[in-house]
Order: C-alpha cells, then sequence, then structure tokens
C-alpha cells in the first residue's frame, strides 16, 4: 500500500488538469454528466425528505430519537436495535441530543456530502496512467453510480454510518501522508467495523509496516477506551454476542450477504455451520489477502483495497446490504483480452450494485440460492476467482481490438446518426448479453405493471374507456371483427386449443430461437437485429404507459369468450399466477404481434431460402389470428405493434446505418478483412 505521493500521480487536487485544453465535446460531456449526478443525489434527498417521519431513517431514530436506544441508562443491547459497536456508541452517545433535531435535513445532507467525498477519492485513487478523458470524466461517474447503488441509497433511507469506514479507509491509504495518520484512520474504522482490521495485513505485507502497527493500536485503543467507559456493553458485544453476531435483523435474512447468512439461509445450523463458517472465511481471507497484495505491489492499490473490502464482506458474521459498498469499488479492474469482453465485469457489478436481486436471475426455485446471494457471489468472486489482468499483461492497455464489418453507404447524409455503433463482425460476449436480456425484460415487466398504478385493478375505468374508443374508431372503420372472430374459433374445439396453445407458448420462444440463431451462426445481424427488437420495445413500453387499453375479453357487455383464463369476474380476475405481476392493460400496442412481426421480418431478410422466409412470415400471421381469436387484442392492437416494429427498425437504420455489407458471409470468413479500432488509453 502506499499514500498518494507514491502512485505516480501528481498530488494536485483531482480535477486540476486544465480543462481548457479539453475539446468542447469533453468539456460538454463533463457538464452533462456532473448535472446527472446533481439529480441524481437531488432524488435520492428528496425521496428521503418526502417520506413520512416514521418510515424514514428508522435505524436513526432507533438509536437517537426520544426513546432511542442511546438515550437509555441501560446497555445498548438490551434491545438487538443497536448493531454497531460499543466504540460507534460511544462516539455517537454525546452527539443524540443534537442528531436528534436534525433527524432530516442536517443528517441526509451530511451523508450526501460524505457519498460526494467518497467519489472523489475514488476517482483520484484510480491507478495510473490516466488518460485526461479519464480524469475529468472519473469524479462525476463516481459519484452518479454510488448515488444509484443500493447501499448507498439503503444507508440515506434508514440513516446509518456505514459510508464512514468505506471513506476512512480510502482516505487513509490514497490521501492523507505520513507513516502514522493513515494507520489511525484505518484502525478508527476498524473500531467502528471490525472487519476492517483485514486492511492491517494488507498494509504490512506491502511495506506500510508501521501503518499496520498503527492501525492495530488505533483499534485496541478506541476498543479498551470503550470497554473502559461501557464495560457492560464491550462484554456483551465481544464476548456474549461474539463481535456483533445475533444483533440487527435474524442472521439467516436475505438482507445479510455474508458466508455465515449463506449458510443459515442454507439450512445449516450449530456447531457444524459455525466450523463451517470458520473454515470457508479463513480461506477466503486468505485468497482475497493474497490477491490485494499482488495487486496492491503492481500499483493497482484501488483494486486492492476493493478486493479486501470484499473479503471483508464474506468474513463478516452479518454483512447488511448498507455495509456492501466494497463490491462497486472493484468496478475498476479490468477483466478479459479482447476490448469486446472489458465491459462484462463492470456491467454485472453495476447492475448487481443497483438492481434488486429478482431483477438478476428469473423467478425460478432452482436459482433460489444463486438469486438470495448475488452480492455475496460477486464479492467471493472479486475477492478469490476473478482473473484481474496484471499491469505487466501485454492485454492490460492494448486489449485485443474489436473487428469491424465494413461500413455500407447510406441513401441519407447523416446517416448513421452514432458512427461510433459501427458493425462488429465478432460475437458479443454471452454473459453479457443473457445479463442485459435478464435486466431488459425484468425492466419490461416492472413498466408494464407500474403504468397501471402497481395493481392488475388500477386505471381500469381508463383502460375501459380506452377500450370504447378503439371499438367505436374500428367501427368507424369497419374492422370490428373481434366478436365474430372470437364466438367462430369458440365453435371449433380443435382450433380454439390449437389459438390457445399458440398465444400461450411461442411468444417468448421464437424470439429467443431467432436470436440464438443469429447470435451463433450470425453474430453481425444478431446485433441488428436485437437493435432493432429493443428499440421496438421501449416504444411499446412508452405505449403502455401512456395509453392503457382493455383488451376485447376485459371490456364488459362486448361479449367476447377469455379462451385462455376462461370467464372473468372482472371485479375479481383471476389470469392464474400472473394475476398479481402482468398489467392486463398493457394492449396497445400488441407485442405478441410486434415481436411475432419482428421474428417474421428478420427471417425474410436473412433467411438464404425462399421456403425459410415464407415459413418465417407464417409466425406473425397465426400470431395476428392467435390474439384477435381468443380475445386479448383489437385488430388497431396489431396496427400498433406494426407501427413500433417499423419504427425500431426505423431507429436501428438512422443510428447505426444499414446492414454490414458482408453481414450475409460467415463470420469466419468475414474475419479475414478486419477494421480494427484504435487501443483504448
Amino acid at each position: 500500500m502506499a499514500n498518494v505521493e507514491h502512485s505516480g500521480r501528481p498530488a494536485e487536487p483531482f480535477g486540476a488538469t486544465a480543462v481548457g485544453g479539453a475539446g468542447g465535446g469533453l468539456r460538454a460531456t463533463r457538464l452533462g454528466l456532473w448535472l446527472i449526478a446533481t439529480v441524481l443525489a437531488v432524488r435520492q434527498v428528496a425521496v428521503v425528505l418526502g417520506t413520512p417521519r416514521g418510515e424514514r431513517l428508522t435505524d436513526l431514530e432507533t438509536w437517537v430519537g426520544p426513546d432511542g436506544v442511546l438515550h437509555v441508562n441501560g446497555s445498548l443491547y438490551d434491545s438487538t436495535r443497536f448493531t454497531g459497536t460499543p466504540f460507534g456508541g460511544l462516539v455517537m452517545k454525546p452527539l443524540t441530543r443534537a442528531a436528534e433535531q436534525a433527524l432530516g435535513w442536517g443528517w441526509t445532507f451530511g451523508t450526501l456530502l460524505l457519498v460526494v467525498a467518497l467519489g472523489l477519492v475514488t476517482a483520484r485513487a484510480l491507478p495510473p496512467p490516466v488518460s485526461r478523458r479519464t480524469s475529468l470524466l472519473a469524479a462525476p461517474v463516481a459519484i452518479s453510480l454510488l448515488m444509484l447503488s443500493l447501499p448507498v441509497r439503503n444507508t440515506l433511507w434508514l440513516g446509518q454510518t456505514s459510508i464512514i469506514p468505506v471513506l476512512l479507509v480510502l482516505l487513509g491509504c490514497f490521501v492523507v501522508r505520513g507513516r502514522y495518520t493513515g494507520g489511525l484512520l484505518i484502525g478508527f474504522a476498524a473500531a467502528l467495523q471490525p472487519t476492517v482490521l483485514l486492511f492491517a495485513p494488507l498494509l504490512w505485507f506491502t511495506g506500510r509496516r508501521r501503518a499496520a502497527l498503527t492501525t492495530g493500536a488505533a483499534f485496541a485503543g478506541c476498543t479498551a477506551l470503550a470497554w473502559a467507559a461501557m464495560p457492560h456493553d464491550s462484554y456483551t458485544y465481544w464476548v456474549h454476542h461474539m463481535a456483533g453476531t445475533g444483533l440487527g435483523g435474524a442472521a439467516d435474512d436475505l438482507a445479510n450477504q455474508s458466508l455465515h447468512g449463506a449458510l443459515l439461509r442454507l439450512g445449516l445450523a450449530g456447531p457444524l455451520e459455525i466450523a463451517l463458517f470458520l473454515v470457508l472465511g479463513a480461506a477466503v481471507a486468505f485468497l482475497g489477502l493474497r490477491r490485494a497484495v499482488r495487486y496492491a505491489r503492481e500499483g493497482q492499490l484501488l483494486l486492492a483495497v476493493a478486493i479486501t473490502g470484499c473479503a471483508a464482506i464474506a468474513v463478516s458474521p452479518t454483512t447488511w446490504q448498507h455495509q456492501l459498498l466494497w463490491v462497486l469499488l472493484a468496478v475498476v479492474g479490468r477483466v478479459g483480452k479482447r476490448a469486446s469482453d472489458r465491459y462484462v465485469w463492470p456491467v454485472a457489478v453495476v447492475l448487481v450494485m443497483t438492481l434488486p436481486a429478482r431483477m438478476m436471475l428469473p423467478n425460478m426455485a432452482a436459482l433460489y440460492v444463486l438469486r438470495d446471494n448475488v452480492v455475496l457471489l460477486a464479492a467471493l468472486a472479486a475477492a478469490t476467482v476473478v482473473p484481474f489482468l496484471s499491469r505487466t499483461s501485454p492485454h492490460y492497455r492494448s486489449p485485443i481490438p474489436t473487428e469491424y464489418a465494413d461500413p455500407v453507404p447510406a441513401r441519407f447524409r447523416h446517416v448513421p446518426l452514432l458512427p461510433a455503433l459501427r458493425r462488429v463482425l465478432t460475437r458479443p460476449n454471452l454473459l453479457l448479453e443473457l445479463l442485459l436480456i435478464r435486466v431488459t425484460y425484468a425492466a419490461y415487466q416492472q413498466v408494464r405493471l407500474a403504468a397501471t398504478g402497481g395493481t392488475i385493478s388500477g386505471g381500469r375505468a381508463r383502460a375501459e374507456a380506452h377500450g370504447h374508443q378503439i371499438l367505436g374508431l374500428e367501427r368507424a372503420l369497419h374492422i370490428d371483427i373481434e366478436h365474430w372472430a372470437n364466438h367462430a374459433v369458440v365453435k371449433v374445439g380443435w382450433l380454439r386449443d390449437f389459438f390457445d396453445f399458440y398465444y400461450e407458448s411461442f411468444h417468448f420462444v421464437v424470439p429467443l430461437s431467432v436470436l440464438a440463431v443469429l447470435y451463433w451462426r450470425r453474430p453481425v445481424d444478431y446485433r441488428w437485429a436485437r437493435a432493432s427488437l429493443g428499440f421496438a420495445t421501449l416504444l411499446a413500453l412508452v405505449g403502455f404507459w401512456l395509453y392503457p387499453l382493455a383488451p376485447p375479453r376485459l371490456l364488459p357487455g362486448l361479449g367476447i369468450i377469455d379462451t385462455v383464463h376462461g370467464v372473468q369476474d372482472f371485479s375479481r380476475p383471476d389470469y392464474g399466477t400472473l394475476t398479481a405481476l402482468t398489467n392486463q392493460y398493457a394492449a396497445m400496442p400488441s407485442l405478441h404481434f410486434g415481436w411475432s412481426l419482428w421474428c417474421g421480418l428478420a427471417i425474410a431478410v436473412i433467411a438464404p431460402r425462399w421456403w425459410m422466409k415464407a415459413l418465417g412470415l407464417l409466425h406473425p400471421l397465426f400470431t395476428v389470428s392467435a390474439i384477435v381469436a381468443t380475445g386479448n387484442h383489437w385488430v388497431l392492437d396489431a396496427v400498433g405493434g406494426a407501427v413500433v416494429v417499423g419504427a425500431g427498425f426505423g431507429l436501428a437504420y438512422l443510428l447505426q446505418g444499414p446492414r454490414a455489407a458482408r453481414a450475409a458471409a460467415p463470420a469466419a470468413d468475414a474475419e479475414r478483412v478486419p477494421r480494427k479500432e484504435p487501443a483504448p488509453s
């Protein structure tokens, strides 16, 4: 470990690089990023302060409120509401009266300032060499990611102090000077959060032995001071509760993302669980520190700190959500020899740290063990197995460049609008694609449901009013065939069964199959088709939000039979397991038809034989018949689906340009004439 003067960076304040030398585009980008960071900060503060008094800053209230545990004369641990160390209680106890008067603006804005300071220090600690672009943009990006992260949002919401130990460690490692000051800061952080003591051996084995000894001495001194002032509480915390184990919520709660919590969730208990936890914890601490020392010695100090923090998360008996910021710091590690693979690790970390676990993995029982421990798994991976590149690797600064197809001239002068989105010949990283597809679909589900206020009944009156508007328009156009088609199909048993099966089974299977085939056989066309599908879906979500629409089967008095779900009581609808999960008024535009039309057009454009093209176009024909016959959509819904798909292809054309000229060639042949991107600085 080294102070900032040993990092090869000048000691001037971060951001002191001459901005005047930067181009106008870079200045505008920097200003935009700072604006985004400001908006996110304002939003987080507004969310917290806009919540009723009894529902926000609940942890702080239990500490310093009128009946808080820091006000009582007895033990801090008479209840399990206070989970900090005795030293933490000793530090905060004199502040309770003042803090009680500031249980809103003061505490929240103070926490916000700590987050900003943490982002600035993190940006300053990036390993050299750092380009001008990175030095100018790192701070607002770091602050924005912190504001979006679940630990910071949780800290602001609960009124926690968990940002302080992380900030103290970073200050001790990268900002303060002197042989002892850094150790004092880290030792003080360890007195607040004991597993921070893992940084002492990191300091020792990287040549800062006096700082390591100072860390241990500071921790021991703070703990001894608390023991002298509060001997009963110290005994309760360190001996009876074994360094806080058992305080707070149940140790097997999902919020406890530590090895101890995971083992308890797996059903282990008693001496076996404790022994296994100690063995696994020791192994993680050893491997994590070994890797951290190696990366620190070669100059990747911030990565070493992040790895050590991730190991501390795993070995702590309890690690609540607001204590998980170390995982986000691991985003600085570089993984992958190819330029196209460099995004996988940072994207995965950002998604894990900013989105709920249920958005990462499907709601399947077999995946619950992964979903319930997704942050712990990310911390364990960062600490023990992720192959971060060494700075001595030839691929650290110069990864294998991405290969591009030859550009295709467009009919319009300014197309493509985003030339940087050129046609890549090689396949995108499969893990990253699956992760993004899953997150996109989870967001799609959330927006669909949120469009009606989060419930099926929400927005019903408005949706039915829109249904009558659509019916009136179809009658004026003489295309109101829904009732006729529905009753005609119901009379023919095998035809009804066919359309019900088609409606329920092919909506997801066919698009995913098309994407899979394109990914494997036509990587260039895969990117083009995926982009157009994404744009179409995004536009459809806007339609769901602005125009909730009751489908024919949910419009009272129309006489449409719901062939898929059965006859419905409109006051208490029952759609099986999807009743509480799906917005039944997300009908305009119809993505059932839209996605099927996308499949048909993609197959018709790319398939090499005429019969494949014809077979592909049968899918949207069967789909539009099914959605109308089963009473799930109006004819105009299908028209809306066609419009958003056409707009999706149009946006892909405008932003990326025409399909690559060599897209039809096999990927192996296309790679013989590569176009390489410049190596990143």
